[in-house]
């Protein structure tokens, strides 16, 4: 089986927002290194957490770093922008890492309405337009000329366009073009994943480039030496869930800071709850999960987003991952 890599760029308390940006560049290396398939950015707008605002910027970045991994945008918000002008784009990332770009593309505002609409006046009228953008972007990205127009420079390789989504909106549009889909399991602990998939395959539409359907889900992953060290770090991540459900959000905070506060008895199930389902442990427990989701659901690739305070936690966890699975 296939893993790939989803960053964010996440903050870290006691660290400064440019600095996550710098980690990830040096993150695309490290699993590249490890023998991961792909390593994609995701775009959010005015938050203090995920800081991760241009993916196409930290691409090319990327790109003259790196020599073999796919590189891809998970993804760029295409409400926000013109169809034509991605197309620009992603054309010259493909030039700069031929047959290494994936152009993955979503609905969602990764934002608030307001920042929504400083980003396009349009927001909302933009968004009911997304399935004619990603039939103009198929045009564009392929070279061909479309309303009089061609995206340039053309050249032997196409990026590979992806419909992201967490809803059954996403994966009936990503059938009817013909399209690889990524559910974002991660967003909603795997809710709606079976009917989204199903959905998926059963309206698929065969097309030139992809002639059966390219399904993967995204999850959050921790692996560490032991189960307790890997619950741990990953306080993390559950303080900062806590919080988002209360409009609290902020840099990652430290493992230690969370666990000498503890959480309230109000915050407690919530967490608890979190945990259950959590993708948590040892290599050998994280990756019998991961495999068994992946039977269940019939996929052979699973994208891995981790956030952890130090980053040398979370570059161990994709290298115990890496050695589990063998990918190097």
């Amino acid at each position: 089986m296939k893993l790939s890599v989803l960053d964010q760029s996440i903050s870290l308390a006691g660290s400064s927002e440019d600095a996550a940006i710098r980690d990830t560049l040096d993150l695309a290396a490290h699993c590249e290194r490890l023998g991961y398939h792909r390593f994609w950015l995701s775009e959010h707008h005015s938050l203090p957490t995920i800081v991760g605002t241009a993916p196409e910027i930290l691409m090319a970045a990327i790109a003259a770093r790196t020599t073999r991994i796919r590189i891809g945008s998970a993804g760029v918000m295409l409400p926000h922008y013109s169809a034509l002008k991605v197309a620009e784009q992603f054309r010259v990332l493909e030039a700069l890492a031929p047959g290494r770009i994936d152009l993955g593309v979503g609905r969602a505002p990764g934002a608030d309405m307001r920042t929504a609409v400083l980003l396009n006046p349009n927001a909302y009228a933009a968004a009911e337009g997304f399935p004619q953008q990603i039939l103009d972007l198929q045009f564009w990205n392929a070279g061909q000329a479309h309303h009089g127009v061609i995206a340039h420079p053309r050249g032997p390789h196409l990026p590979m366009i992806w419909v992201l989504g967490s809803s059954d909106y996403g994966a009936q549009l990503a059938a009817h073009f013909g399209l690889p889909y990524a559910f974002a399991y991660f967003f909603t602990d795997g809710q709606g994943v079976e009917q989204a998939l199903d959905l998926y395959r059963s309206l698929y539409k065969p097309s030139e480039r992809h002639p059966a359907p390219e399904p993967t889900i995204c999850v959050w992953a921790l692996a560490a030496d032991t189960e307790a060290e890997a619950r741990h770090h990953a306080l993390s991540r559950d303080r900062w869930r806590v919080d988002r459900m209360r409009g609290r959000l902020g840099p990652l905070q430290a493992p230690d800071d969370i666990a000498a506060r503890g959480f309230t008895a109000e915050e407690k199930p919530v967490v608890e709850a979190t945990q259950s389902k959590a993708l948590v442990g040892t290599a050998a427990q994280v990756g019998d999960k991961l495999r068994a989701l992946a039977a269940s659901l019939g996929l052979d690739e699973l994208v891995v987003n981790t956030w952890a305070h130090d980053p040398q936690v979370r570059r161990k966890s994709y290298a115990l991952l890496a050695q589990e699975f063998s990918l190097g």
